[in-house]
Order: C-alpha cells, then structure tokens, then sequence
C-alpha cells in the first residue's frame, strides 16, 4: 500500500497561512482589538458582580467571565458612535488588515447608515479581539506545560499538573501531538478570524453614498483651484512675456536704425518693460500666495491669512499703459462701485485680450472700451486685422476659453471673432 505526505509547497504554503507576515499582523491586530476591550470588560464585571454577587474583578469563574463580556458587547456599540471610532478603526484596520487603503472612507463616519456599519465593525474587531487575546495568553502556556509532561514526572505530579488533569498515565504518550495540536487550532482560529476581518473591513468601513459625494465634491474643489491657479499664471505671466517682448523688440529695431535712432522711444520701451515686469513678479506672488494658502487649508494647518484680491481695475491703466503707445484705453461710467470680484476677473480678460493682440494684431493699434454706465459691465477690444490674420483654431486658444470661463464663472457672456477687417472682443458681465 502506497503512502501520501503532504508536499513540501502545501506545507510552506500552510505555514505562510498560518504564520506568515500578513497573518501575524492580523493576529496583533486582534491582540488590539482585545485590548481596547479590556475597558468594557471591566465594566461588565463590576455590572454582573453587582447584579449575581460575583466574587469580583477577577474571579475565576467562567460563567462571571463570559457574563462580563456579554455586558461589554453592547457598550462597545455605543462607544462606536463617537466620530473618533471610525478613524482609529480605518488606521488599524490599514496598517494591519492588509487590505487596500483606496476601499476605506476617511473621516467620521456620516449618515445613520455608516454609524450603524461602523458600530458592526467596532463590536466585531473588539468581540473577536478579546476571545483570541484571551486564547493567546491562556493556551500556549497551557500547551507548553502538556509538551514537557512526558519529560518531566515531577510536573505530572505537582498541584498544577493534578489541577488540570495532567497526572493521568496516558498523558504521557498523548502529550506532545495534544501541545502541537493545541498551538495549530490556536494559530488556525486566529487565522481565520483575522481573515474575516480582513474580508468584513471594506464592507463595514469603506465609503458610503453620502462619503463618495464627500469625495467627489472635495476633488471638483480641488480642480477648480488648480484651474484657477493655471489661469491666473496663464494670465500674469503669459501677458508679461508677451509685453516684454514686443516692447524689446520695438526697441530693438529703432536702435538698429542707427545715430538717428528715437532714444525717447527707446526709454519709453524700457520704461513699460520694467513696469511690465514688477507688476508681474508683484501678481506672481499674490498667486504663490493662493497657492500656500490652499495647501495650508487643505493640509489644515489653518497657518497665515490668505493673499488680497490681487489687481483690479485700479490697475488698469498701468496695465494699458506697460502694453505699449499703440493701446488706447475708453472707460464710460464709474468703476469704483464694481464689486471686488468682478473687478479681478475684468482686469484679467482686459490682460489676456492685450496677450492676445499683442501676439497676433501683428502691431496693429489695439482700442480697450469699458462701459460701465448699465446693469452689465461691457469689456470691448478690438484691433484691426493685420495683413497676414493669423491662423485661429476652431474652438479658440487657450487664452480665449479663459476669457470665457471667467466671463461665465460671472454669469457672463463672451464672444470673440473677425469682422469687416476687425478683430473683436466683447465681454459682458452683469454687475
């Protein structure tokens, strides 16, 4: 008759299973379930010694023991309900359970509904935690006594050995497969029940309906600064580049024209350069400024005030007047009663309009109309087209679906194109 042992890769895999790293961590995570049940347990039993005339704390009775933990049971539900439950639960359970981190919902559980998935969690790691933390500290040193039974006939006779039994003759064959017996039921159960709970986490602990909306309102947030941010800079920095380029390059051309060269010209090209460039580094901080900011809120180090509103329509004319001699700027009305807001947002599509311009009118003369004399402040730029127009792409450039969003963003309208050889631009904001 031909005998089957078990293959060496079954045994591994079962001593992986039973006491490899992930089961261990499970096994420690239980041991933490069973020690922060040790504060109901305690409560119980001075519940249950009041109610039966228990001997106390640690009486050995098994029906006082289990009768305290049956009291614990539901005051460990209770306690689940505080917002601190659920994070401690989810730090655990993610560093321990060897679950992904993504299938757990982060913050105070909200809604009746994760309250009462949370509770079930709680009861279930501290219950489950406090049978196998009682089994690891009773059951190995009781194993390791039966182990050294057949070698050691003083211990079979002792108090201890008589007080468990051990003095009978056939312990001293059945003793060592009893102790290993006794250690792989106790790895087993622990295994499988830190299995369990690995399995439960995400079902009790992972995002409800009311967190996934949570989630996704923070990342629309969180896009919506990035894009302002990136029109901001897109903004500021795109418009000084632009400036600073064509005012050095209108500079450079009546330099090369040589001793009759028109050095006020030339000044006043240096002059709305240096201008242009101290504003951008002033706008550029306020921007850095926004973006620390948001990061300290995001991160909750509530550190520093946020930035100022940034330029606005009392800058415009430094603005119009660092876009070079060809920019001609109109206001109609009063601008001073424009909200905070709008006056940000205007001043950056009148810069990125001169962006525009300046990149494509080909140095034509650029008009910048500001009507504020109705309900709707009225932003209009127009430049004529230059011989060569340039290429326009379908949709616009990124500078104009800028303009258009900030307009809308306001409840505003903006419309862009060439007509009768001009190019126009008419922003329309209500007030």
């Amino acid at each position: 008759m031909r005998r089957y042992a078990p293959s060496r890769p079954a045994v591994a895999g079962l001593a992986v299973a039973l006491l490899g790293q992930r089961a261990r961590r499970r096994w420690l995570h239980l041991i933490v379930g069973g020690a922060l049940f040790m504060p109901f347990w305690m409560v119980g039993s001075v519940v249950v010694a009041m109610l039966f005339g228990a001997g106390g704390l640690f009486t050995g009775s098994l029906a006082v023991q289990f009768g305290a933990y049956a009291v614990g049971l539901p005051l460990v539900a209770v306690a689940a309900l505080f917002p601190l439950a659920r994070p401690m639960s989810v730090a655990a359970a993610r560093a321990l359970c060897g679950v992904p981190a993504d299938r757990f919902a982060d913050g105070p559980a909200q809604g009746r509904e994760a309250k009462a998935r949370t509770a079930g969690w709680f009861t279930l790691h501290l219950g489950a935690g406090a049978l196998i933390s009682g089994a690891t500290l009773a059951l190995p040193p009781f194993a390791v006594t039966v182990l050294a039974l057949p070698f050691s006939p003083s211990l079979r006779e002792s108090e201890l050995g008589r007080l468990w039994g051990l003095d009978r003759p056939w312990w001293s064959w059945a003793a060592i497969p009893a102790g290993l017996l006794m250690l792989l039921a106790l790895a087993t159960v622990a295994a499988a029940t830190g299995a369990l709970l690995a399995r439960e986490a995400p079902r009790l602990l992972g995002p409800s309906p009311a967190d996934r909306l949570a989630a996704a309102e923070r990342r629309a947030a969180e896009a919506e600064s990035r894009n302002r941010l990136a029109r901001e800079l897109h903004d500021s920095v795109g418009h000084a580049l632009s400036a600073v380029t064509l005012q050095a390059g209108a500079a450079r051309r009546v330099l090369d024209g040589g001793e009759g060269a028109d050095l006020v010209f030339v000044r006043e090209a240096l002059t709305a350069i240096e201008e242009t460039t101290r504003r951008t580094v002033g706008e550029l901080d306020w921007v850095l400024g926004l973006l620390r900011h948001d990061e300290d809120a995001r991160d909750g180090a509530g550190a520093g005030s946020a930035p100022g509103p940034g330029p606005g329509l009392d800058a415009l004319e430094a603005l119009v007047r660092g876009a070079g001699p060809k920019v001609a700027l109109t206001v109609s009305g009063d601008l001073a009663p424009v909200r905070e807001a709008l006056s940000r947002e205007a001043y950056r599509i009148v810069q990125e309009g001169l962006t525009n311009a300046a990149r494509h009118a080909g140095g034509e003369p650029v008009t910048v109309r500001l009507d504020a004399r109705t309900e709707e402040l009225e932003i209009t730029m127009e430049n004529p087209l230059p011989a060569r127009p340039p290429v326009v792409r379908p949709n616009g450039g990124r500078g104009l679906r800028g303009i258009a969003e900030r307009a809308r963003l306001l409840g505003g309208t903006a419309e862009a194109g060439a007509a009768d050889g001009v190019w126009r631009l008419v922003v329309r904001i209500p007030r």
